[in-house]
């Protein structure tokens, strides 16, 4: 499965894609599309009757779902939408909304921040990175980031739950509190030379590299083997990406960062400014979808695409229907 999220430091492969997007056009994703009816919370909408708005994503599962939950809700609103879901890489869908041919996409926090406004660290505190991101890209991009989803896909670190009961853990700040020989992790080689990364985390947490956490008890391993590595006890912490369907799959439980250190990185809608003037009912429409997007809910649908195997428009299809939005 891809890497869940692009980051600032794995953007440049992707620029390459973007004079070829730029020229040629973009391609859509292909594949059939659903639409319903408004229902429930979006029911009173004004119709989008009229409104051509292209729909963009990147090119891993949670973007796929999301961007196919945007084309349903623009559709079933009376809205022409083309689908341009699956864009290779987060600078080459950044730069298709930035020259117009994307006007809605669904974007993450830290992402913009960091990786797109230049900023080196990342803001903890999920409003005030929000808000920081709202003003700044408004400002210098004419992009309105419209209010976040309460799920955050931001690093974390995870246990099996067996683990996590023999061992009486349930946040970060109990590592601390177990002995040398159980403070084990398995982390990616990237994460582990970050300025968001493994050392600033263990000494945020008290239990600092080298004199707490001995360089043995670390295992450097590639991002998609660590998730199996962990279910199978080769440590008692692996590295996560917090929405990832694995999660669920293998029966991992995700560490409370009770001392906020990982930056935020919850998902907005974005839209270019023309367009959300023209057709401000935009945000009615998506406002009371993102309030339902939680990390669990967000587990629960990328394991279904991504370990059950199921196509992205179908899942969010379903559930649409299943919290009443469409009918």
């Amino acid at each position: 499965m891809s890497r869940l999220r692009t980051r600032a430091t794995a953007l440049t492969g992707s620029l390459a894609a973007v004079t070829t997007l730029a020229g040629c056009g973009l391609g859509t994703a292909g594949g059939f599309v659903p639409s319903g009816e408004l229902a429930g919370p979006v029911a009173d909408v004004e119709p989008l009757d009229g409104a051509s708005v292209a729909v963009g994503s990147k090119n891993f599962s949670e973007q796929l779902l999301l961007g196919k939950m945007a084309v349903i809700l623009l559709k079933s609103a009376g809205a022409d939408a083309t689908d341009l879901t699956n864009i290779p890489g987060s600078a080459s869908a950044r730069q298709a909304q930035l020259e117009g041919q994307v006007g809605i996409a669904w974007e993450y926090t830290g992402t913009a921040w960091i990786s797109y406004l230049g900023h080196e660290q990342g803001i903890p505190d999920e409003e005030k990175q929000y808000e920081a991101v709202r003003d700044e890209d408004l400002d210098k991009n004419h992009l309105v980031w419209l209010p976040p989803a309460p799920m955050n896909n931001t690093y974390g670190f995870a246990t099996t739950a067996e683990t996590a009961e023999k061992l009486g853990v349930e946040k970060l700040s109990d590592i601390a509190d177990l002995p040398v020989a159980e403070r084990t992790f398995c982390v990616e080689s990237e994460f582990a030379n970050r300025n968001d990364g493994l050392e600033p985390m263990l000494e945020t947490y008290d239990i600092p590299l080298e004199s707490e956490v001995p360089r043995r008890n670390l295992k450097t391993l590639d991002t998609g083997a660590i998730y199996a590595a962990t279910a199978n006890g080769e440590c008692n912490f692996g590295e996560i990406f917090t929405t990832d369907g694995r999660i669920k799959a293998l029966d991992l439980k995700v560490l409370e960062d009770d001392r906020r250190f990982f930056p935020a990185y919850n998902v907005s809608v974005v839209v270019r400014e023309e367009l959300m003037d023209e057709h401000p009912q935009i945000e009615q429409l998506f406002a009371p979808v993102a309030a339902e997007l939680t990390d669990e809910v967000l587990i629960e649908l990328n394991a279904q695409i991504d370990v059950e195997g199921r196509e992205p428009a179908d899942v969010a299809f379903e559930w649409l229907q299943e919290k009443g939005f469409v009918e």
